[in-house]
Order: C-alpha cells, then structure tokens, then sequence
C-alpha cells in the first residue's frame, strides 16, 4: 500500500489565494516528481480539463504579493505567473501524468482526504451517540482515524503523544504512545 501523504507534509505547501487553499504549479510538480514545465505542458495540452474552480494563473499583483511572503529564490527563474491548483485540479493533473510517482501522489492525496471525511462522520456520530460503548468504539475509531491521518508510524508504548481537537459541541482528546526508534 502507498504511504499516505501526510497533512504535516502538504500543510507547508498550502497557500491561500483568493479565498482558496491551493498548490502552486512548483509544489505540485514536487508532489508528482516532475518538472514545473511539464505542470505547466500538461494544462496548455488540456485547457478543457482545468476550469476555473481546479485550476488559475495568479495575477500580477497576485504574484507580487506571493514573491514578497515567499523566498525570491523560488521564484527567480521565473518569468510567467504561476499556476494554483485546487484539490479537484490535482486530481485531474493526475489524470494526465502517468510517472509512477504522480500515481502514488495521487492514491496518497485520495486516501487521506478519504480518512478526513470518514473521520469528520465519525465525531459527527460521536456527537451524537448515547450509548457508552458506542461513544467508547467510535472515540477509539476517531483516534486510530486522526493516528492514520498525521502519522502511521504510531504505535503503542513508553512515549506519549496528545491530539486534541475542539469543535463547536464536541472536545475531542485522544492520547497516543508512540513507539521509539
């Protein structure tokens, strides 16, 4: 099974433009094990696969403002607005891409928003459970949901690791031992 990507991983590569979480082109050529320019090939080649909500050139003062938040070196080579992928984006620049990378990218990007959606119903069902041992079986569920999601490596014993999470109607803690390496 492929490693899942973790969130800590992404969490650094996430910017926010327009009211959007989004990728640029570079990161997500880093994420796929390609080139920017084959990013950039890949949109040019299928204008028809990347409507506004997967996929948008930043604009000028856009990318101003993005070269002032982050290290000039990034950018220094280039000479066109970058491209900012959204989630549906990076699924369908997948679709394109066919290294053996981009594919293990792309199973790993789905597994973990899959274990965010099963966990968010999961602590929607814990906030709504009565019975005990079912609060007790999803709170156990939700713990081994959030181990998954930050790390897989978790594994019981001396060192200890607390994830706390608050929501509007739910405080939800979940103690974890991390086995040492």
């Amino acid at each position: 099974m492929t490693e899942i990507l973790k969130l800590e991983n992404l969490k650094e590569l996430i910017i926010e433009i327009r009211e959007q979480s989004v990728l640029l082109d570079s990161s997500v050529a880093e994420i796929y094990g390609v080139e920017t320019k084959r990013i950039n090939e890949a949109v040019k080649n299928n204008p028809d696969k990347f409507p506004k909500d997967y996929m948008f050139e930043l604009n000028e003062l856009e990318f101003i403002d993005l070269r002032s938040k982050i290290s000039s070196a990034k950018f220094s080579k280039t000479r066109v607005s970058p491209k900012a992928f959204t989630e549906k984006g990076l699924y369908m620049i997948a679709t394109i891409l066919r290294s053996k990378q981009a594919v293990d990218a792309t199973f790993a990007i789905i597994e973990t928003f899959s274990k965010i959606r099963e966990l968010s119903r999961s602590i929607k069902e814990l906030s709504l459970a009565k019975d005990k041992a079912e609060q007790k079986s999803l709170m156990q569920k939700s713990g081994e949901l959030i181990a998954d999601i930050f790390d897989d490596d978790l594994q019981t014993s001396d060192t200890e690791t607390s994830i706390e999470l608050n929501f509007a109607v739910l405080k939800f803690k979940h103690t974890i031992k991390k086995k040492k390496h």
